[in-house]
């Protein structure tokens, strides 16, 4: 039997998650490939790509030393940094990232985020709620659905399915060494009440190696006939130990992930032009280096596994390597140092993001694939004796780029402190909302049941934003 190995996990739904691909199935959040192809025939599989990144920036980014700096508050509240100006006359960012300034023509900073708790959880990012069972790191916080929210890129497998045949809709770039509390408390691609078949593919429990033996081992047979008996003796015998449930028509179409080489090549950034790394930041043949922008590598992932046809990508982005400050790693919860910790960080993110943005544009992707960049919560004004901001959930920032969204503009305003929304109040679920609406779904009028049989919109009453569509 050819295996793929991946890490073994266990998501906030219970459902453990031993990434594995075999010649009989291949398994998303511990369902077989057949199952998860028949989810998404029956949800009505659409010809267009609209498609959305998620960055991720676990810890919570100071959003007054971003998009929202205020020079004329006091020291210790306005700190070390300048604000600079961009090519849109009026819009000012922070002078660590000179290349974001160059196009802010094609960006959106919200500087009047709302909806977040005090809690390392990126649960109201990936789903736009702040209710969700007990997590890694997270108590219950009462008001979800049986079986929990889904992610945006579970709705979209849901309601969309397989852009093209053999790339799953829903994938998970995050790395596989990680900080529970940063980043699977909520699983970047949870499927929640919508069912495991509609979970992300993540990627750091796929072997590539492996991966690309085994496509290789499938060249060599040939004959489609001959594997399809291959893949029924090994059926049979899982089928014997209770592994996997009888297959059908469906098995057929479980070929195209394992035939299909454009996952594999999605995923292999040697495939990739040189050039095109070293723009990114991402040299593939030095070590990574601590501290450094080995995580860059997700930016460029991102775009060619959006590329190969997926239609929601989720990534954490921080120096390298990710994971909590106290063990030595990197995120960005900087309750000291934080602008030391700034100069070193915000310098990449500036290169990732830009470089990603620009590459969209150039490629005519740009208006297809919306962007949106954020962190759990915001960073407390006042800066604290250890030159750190501590956490604050009464407002935060995001930035949002693409997908055809009214850009060159800023939405929000927080008061002269950057305490809390002083101008247009934006909550995650209107940003899931607008984003929802750039891909051509009207999610209002899409009604699911949660695992109880109770009927229910995923976003409840939030619409989307004017300013941008």
């Amino acid at each position: 039997m050819f295996t793929i190995p991946g890490k073994a996990d266990c998501c906030c739904d219970g459902i453990s998650r031993r990434a594995f691909m075999q010649i009989g199935g291949l398994g998303f959040g511990g369902l077989t490939l057949p199952q998860l192809l028949r989810a998404e025939n029956l949800s009505g599989v659409k010809s267009s790509h609209k498609s959305v990144i998620m960055v991720l920036l676990p810890g919570g980014p100071p959003h007054l030393d971003m998009f929202d700096l205020k020079p004329d508050a006091p020291a210790d509240i306005r700190g070390e940094f300048n604000p600079i100006r961009t090519n849109v006359p009026g819009i000012e960012i922070c002078e660590l990232m000179p290349r974001l300034a160059k196009m802010a023509d094609k960006f959106v900073p919200i500087r009047s985020l709302i909806g977040a708790l005090d809690d390392h959880n990126v649960h109201w990012c990936v789903t736009g709620w702040e209710t969700h069972p007990e997590q890694t790191g997270s108590k219950e916080i009462p008001g979800y659905p049986l079986g929990g929210w889904p992610s945006m890129g579970a709705v979209l497998s849901r309601l969309q399915g397989s852009a093209v045949p053999g790339v799953p809709p829903n994938v998970d770039l995050s790395p596989d060494y990680y900080d529970a509390r940063f980043v699977k408390s909520a699983g970047l691609g949870q499927a929640g009440f919508l069912g495991p078949a509609h979970t992300a593919m993540e990627v750091a429990a796929v072997d590539l190696k492996n991966f690309r033996m085994l496509q290789a081992s499938i060249d060599r047979l040939g004959d489609r006939k001959a594997l399809l008996q291959e893949f029924d003796r090994f059926r049979r015998a899982l089928d014997g130990r209770g592994v996997m449930q009888q297959m059908d028509v469906f098995s057929e179409q479980a070929f195209q992930v394992l035939t299909s080489a454009r996952l594999a090549h999605a995923l292999d950034l040697s495939k990739e032009d040189p050039q095109v790394r070293e723009r990114y930041g991402v040299p593939i043949s030095s070590a990574p280096v601590r501290g450094g922008g080995k995580h860059l590598d997700q930016f460029l992932l991102a775009r060619r596994v959006i590329e190969a046809g997926a239609r929601c990508v989720s990534m954490v982005f921080s120096r390298y390597p990710f994971g909590r400050m106290l063990k030595g790693d990197y995120n960005w919860d900087w309750h000291k140092n934080n602008f030391v910790e700034a100069r070193a960080t915000l310098p990449l993110l500036d290169l990732g993001l830009s470089t990603l943005i620009q590459d969209l544009d150039e490629r005519g992707m740009l208006d297809d694939v919306s962007i949106v960049v954020w962190g759990e919560f915001g960073r407390t004004p006042k800066i604290n004796a250890n030159a750190g901001r501590d956490h604050w959930p009464k407002v935060a920032g995001a930035l949002l780029a693409g997908g055809g969204m009214k850009t060159g503009q800023v939405i929000g305003a927080t008061n002269r402190f950057g305490e809390h929304p002083q101008k247009r109040p934006v909550h995650f679920r209107e940003v899931f909302a607008t984003l929802y609406h750039q891909l051509g779904l009207d999610v209002k009028q899409a009604i699911f049941k949660d695992l109880a049989g109770r009927p229910l919109h995923v976003l409840d009453y939030h619409r989307p934003m004017p300013e941008l569509i």
